[in-house]
């Protein structure tokens, strides 16, 4: 189920069990995995088909950064982000988070740790949004 609202999202989000994490882009799918109890997220390398991760990972929710434009307002890309997100229909939650300022901390973060390769800089912003998403998590549910 496609929730907008990430309120929706998370009510509808077992409290435990793992996450996935995905940055869209045109050319590549940056990926990354919760654990169980959510105190650590690992980037992956490459995007399996999604219902592989869902069922080998035990994924209970998807998260899904939303490129939005300064104002608050959806762009072309917002639009294509939100089209591939509604073709996520496994049988678990998705929900949209706000991903501005994740390229640039994940161009941080990449800098820091001398990353070069595209698909891994795509993996650590998936990484930045989980962690984004699931501080959102806690804080909704009172954790």
């Amino acid at each position: 189920m496609l929730y907008n609202d990430f309120k929706d999202f998370v009510d509808n989000l077992p409290s435990t069990g793992r996450l996935l994490g995905i940055d869209w882009g045109a050319k590549r799918i940056g990926v990354a995995i919760s654990t169980t109890d959510r105190g650590f997220i690992f980037p992956k390398d490459n995007l399996d088909e999604v219902m592989d991760i869902i069922q080998a990972d035990g994924i209970v929710g998807i998260v899904v950064g939303l490129p939005l434009l300064a104002d608050g307002n959806d762009s072309d890309i917002t639009r294509r982000v939100r089209e591939f997100a509604a073709t996520l229909d496994y049988g678990v939650p998705v929900g949209f988070i706000d991903e501005i300022l994740t390229s640039s901390e994940a161009t941080e973060i990449n800098q820091k740790s001398e990353i070069r390769n595209q698909k891994s800089i795509d993996s650590v912003a998936a990484s930045v949004i989980l962690e984004n998403a699931i501080e959102m998590i806690k804080r909704t549910q009172g954790v």
